[in-house]
């Protein structure tokens, strides 16, 4: 029998480096230097996506970012926000603050394992979700028009499917949701194909029911629950930022920043309210000649989940950020994001930088309009 030798490899050797230099990601929480505020300061080894994570952590937190630092140029990451709590305070608590450090320490050393996973999916887009196994997801997207959302849901059921949760972004005549449904009878989650595929097609049948049919652009699809890993709920009175932004990618995916399709009717929730929003947002694209940036402003009104949406939409769009400034005053806020696209390169054309433009605008203003339907208040809760 032929005698088959394998290197020996020491378990502790990927742990060498962090042993000899100390931790890769450190994390400080400051309640000293700044009397209104708690400034968290992050220093890392320099990951592609590593400020995204950092921003989803406290974004879950429903914590409010009042300005912030971002440099990530070379091989290290520095980030330094100002944060407060929802109710405007400094952060106090202790279990928050150690909660804090806790997740980003987590998120920065399983980041690796996490973009491999990302890597092996059909989808490169979709974020790392989390697993609960007790549900199938339905996405759908296509044009909006009143009652919509409450047809959907008859649909469901009369489908005899149980929606546990439910999210709905609508802008500029287009709609994106996500249902988490089971059986109405066993509770179990919907892995039968072929009741899948009716569900879906009586789905894209009521999405498809406009007085334009020409203008729709529809898609219905599940996942299946051994890759569904995403259920809203986590934070106070938030929604989970990886739904947030699969509800980003849906809306990216039927193009919410085109106007409203000619001869369609405008959604009920494309209300004045949203066309006066939009008029406050101002985005202009510049150039760093010397450094080979691209210098992407963005003015708008101040809101929670602000500087979510703008990062989670450049980094959908295939765009690195090396530098960026935040401030608000309360009403307002500034942005300034120096970003190349993953290929190293600025932003050179006119038609790029256009589409960078209208993503942004569509991105700050599509939340005006959010939907959000949960089993145990079995109530719609509309919020802006």
């Amino acid at each position: 029998m032929q005698k088959v030798c394998w290197p020996y490899f020491d378990p502790d050797f990927d742990n060498l480096g962090e042993r000899i230099y100390g931790p890769p990601c450190r994390v400080y929480i400051d309640n000293d230097s700044i009397q209104d505020c708690t400034v968290v300061k992050v220093n890392s080894e320099n990951k592609q996506g590593l400020l995204l994570e950092v921003v989803q952590i406290l974004t879950d937190m429903n914590l409010i970012i009042t300005k912030s630092y971002i440099s990530s140029d070379g091989g290290w990451f520095m980030d330094v926000f100002h944060v407060k709590d929802e109710h405007g305070s400094k952060l106090t608590d202790k279990t928050v603050i150690n909660h804090i450090k806790h997740a980003i320490g987590t998120s920065r050393r399983e980041s690796d394992s996490v973009k491999a996973n990302e890597n092996a999916n059909n989808n490169p887009l979709e974020p790392p979700l989390i697993d609960h196994g007790e549900h199938t997801a339905i996405e759908m997207t296509g044009t909006d028009r009143p009652g919509l959302f409450s047809e959907i849901f008859a649909a469901f059921a009369d489908l005899h499917c149980n929606v546990l949760e439910a999210h709905a972004w609508s802008h500029n005549a287009r709609l994106a949701c996500i249902a988490y449904v089971s059986d109405d009878s066993t509770h179990a989650p919907i892995d039968d194909p072929n009741r899948l595929a009716s569900i879906e097609d009586h789905l894209s049948t009521v999405i498809r029911a406009t007085a334009d049919p020409a203008s729709n652009s529809t898609h219905v699809g599940h996942k299946e629950n051994e890759t569904d890993r995403f259920l809203a709920g986590q934070g106070k009175g938030c929604m989970n930022s990886n739904v947030e932004r699969r509800l980003h990618q849906l809306m990216l995916s039927v193009r919410d920043f085109d106007e409203p399709f000619c001869g369609g009717s405008l959604s009920l929730f494309s209300s004045k309210l949203e066309y006066c929003e939009r008029k406050t947002t101002s985005v202009t694209i510049g150039s760093c000649e010397d450094r080979g940036y691209s210098i992407v402003t963005v003015k708008s009104r101040d809101r929670r989940r602000l500087m979510f949406d703008t990062i989670c939409t450049l980094i959908d769009m295939q765009y690195v950020i090396f530098h960026a400034a935040l401030r608000s005053d309360g009403a307002d806020a500034f942005q300034e994001y120096f970003i190349r696209h993953v290929d190293g390169r600025a932003l050179n054309t006119e038609g790029e930088k256009e589409r960078v433009i209208k993503c942004l605008e569509a991105a700050i203003e599509r939340r005006v309009c959010e939907v959000k339907k949960k089993k145990e208040k079995d109530l719609l809760d509309f919020s802006s």
